[in-house]
């Protein structure tokens, strides 16, 4: 840290966002209200907004916002949903309880200095390790007012700004021109999923077959195994009962198995208009090809059944969504002893498991467990679905959900406020096209073939913005260590008129506010 800086807590430099009185307000006047749905963490601005009257606004609807300040979510650090309130229209108007608003004292700290801090790497990580929760991980206000600053005078905190907006500027045109190339690229694979699930793919392939089983032919060998395997289910219990008897009741009682509940066959056209498929297909829902076992469908555990604390560095492992969005089950790996796995057992992962996210606009990034890989357990943020091998080839599900055809259909049942989400229950009401076996896995093949140099490009795509990201972390590292600026750029900023080294700003601040009259209560 150079000479002229000063570390020192955030809090210190900021003045307090005021609370709204609500009790006051008329229930008729209007408000802008900001939301952290409303904030876009790639290019952390904000992008939408909410109309209310006092009289239907959310409860969460607490804080005065104004010009220049910055909103950072408290919830869910990792995500970055930050914005620098930017528009003049946002004046005075109200935000969600959600954010801690960081305002900086004008007289020392610039807004958009603050706001480059905010999603640096070096602020966010400490923030990251604080979080507390399972289902609903966040910070306190005080977690990130206690964060320390490394504070510059005025004059290098506006040419710091000024460097990084041009250098971000020069990197964000070919971010948006690899952004443009990506999106070309989903055109195409959207395209080849479709016509996968339309069945036109196999179409030649299908026309040379001369011995395929039909879908419904398919499904009811599905129930007549399903039915075995109840009965021999049936038979362990009967037999654990006679044991449990022959010792004298003894313990619990063995809980009887649940035969497999008839599957509700919801009109297809009150789902979504669907898609054309052959008639050999048929459309089912994810319970009809799901693997028999108890919990072949389900999410992560709720509250206080999965806490930060309950993480260690070794045992079952914990998958999270960005192992999910990412691909990637090595990734900052977090696990539970094998005693607290027992009381998760159903909110278990097995290898070849198709991992689905709940949240998102809409939700369902999804990815294979890989077959190689140790029993863990999914977090509440994740679902799980299970495939019935013997009918069902897993990669032709998974491209099935990354589809547009499931994409709208997860976009119609996800349900919320704040955090949209699905549930499980929601998740087995969506229409899956289905084929035999050996369809299946010709799709598959079929869409590989396809799909392989796309993805490719694709996969490389994605690693140029990885170091772009990587790159932007670095230019704000050097930023907040002093080290951006060059001797010729420092030193037009000592010629500045209001340069003055920053600890002695910060005495003459504080000084003044010692020096301010305190109220006087009435008599």
């Amino acid at each position: 840290m150079r000479d002229d800086w000063i570390k020192i807590e955030l809090e210190e430099v900021c003045d307090k966002a005021e609370k709204v009185k609500r009790k006051k307000m008329p229930l008729s006047n209007s408000l802008i209200y900001l939301d952290i749905s409303g904030v876009d963490n790639k290019i952390n601005q904000i992008v939408d907004h909410k109309n209310y009257t006092w009289e239907d606004a959310p409860s969460r609807a607490q804080q005065i916002v104004k010009y220049g300040d910055v909103l950072f979510s408290t919830v869910r650090t990792y995500l970055r949903n930050i914005a620098l309130v930017s528009r003049k229209k946002y004046e005075n108007q109200i935000c969600s309880s959600g954010f801690a608003v960081i305002r900086g004292k004008k007289s020392i700290l610039t807004s958009k200095f603050v706001f480059y801090f905010s999603i640096y790497d070096g602020f966010l990580q400490p923030l990251n390790q604080l979080q507390t929760g399972s289902s609903y991980p966040a910070v306190r206000n005080i977690d990130v007012f206690k964060q320390n600053i490394l504070l510059p005078p005025l004059p290098e905190q506006r040419a710091i700004v000024a460097k990084i907006d041009q250098l971000f500027s020069d990197m964000d045109n070919g971010i948006a021109n690899l952004k443009a190339a990506k999106a070309k690229l989903e055109i195409y694979r959207q395209a080849v999923l479709k016509k996968a699930f339309e069945g036109e793919l196999t179409k030649l392939w299908r026309e040379k077959q001369t011995s395929l089983p039909t879908s419904d032919e398919l499904l009811e060998q599905i129930k007549d195994q399903r039915l075995k395997y109840y009965q021999k289910q049936l038979q362990k219990w009967e037999q654990a009962v006679v044991e449990w008897k022959k010792n004298g009741e003894d313990g619990k009682k063995p809980n009887k198995p649940q035969k497999g509940k008839q599957i509700s066959r919801t009109s297809v056209e009150k789902i979504i208009e669907l898609q054309h498929i052959p008639d050999t297909w048929r459309f089912i829902h994810p319970e009809e090809i799901a693997s028999f076992d108890k919990y072949s469908i389900g999410i992560g555990p709720f509250g206080s059944n999965l806490k930060v604390m309950d993480y260690k560095s070794s045992g079952i492992p914990i998958i999270f969504v960005k192992n999910i969005t990412r691909n990637d089950f090595s990734l900052e790996q977090k696990f539970v002893t094998e005693k607290k796995y027992t009381g998760l057992i159903a909110h278990s992962v097995q290898p070849l498991d198709i991992l689905i996210t709940k949240m998102g606009n809409p939700p369902g990034d999804c990815a294979i467990y890989p077959a190689n890989a140790q029993i863990g357990v999914i977090t509440s943020d994740c679902l799980k679905f299970r495939v019935f091998e013997k009918y069902g080839e897993r990669r032709f599900f998974k491209y099935c959900i990354e589809s547009v055809f499931i994409k709208k259909q997860l976009g119609l049942i996800t349900q919320g406020v704040a955090q949209k989400k699905i549930s499980a229950e929601r998740f087995k009401t969506l229409w899956f096209p289905f084929c035999s076996l050996k369809e299946q896995t010709q799709t598959v093949q079929e869409i590989e073939t396809r799909l392989s140099v796309c993805d490719k490009l694709s996969e490389s795509i994605d690693q140029s913005l990885k170091k772009s990201e990587a790159l932007r972390q670095s230019i704000l590292k050097k930023a907040f260590e002093g080290k951006l600026l060059n001797k010729a750029e420092l030193q037009a900023c000592r010629q500045e008129p209001d340069w003055e080294p920053a600890q002695k700003l910060l005495a003459s601040i504080q000084k003044k506010e010692t020096k301010k009259p305190s109220r006087k209560r009435k008599s």
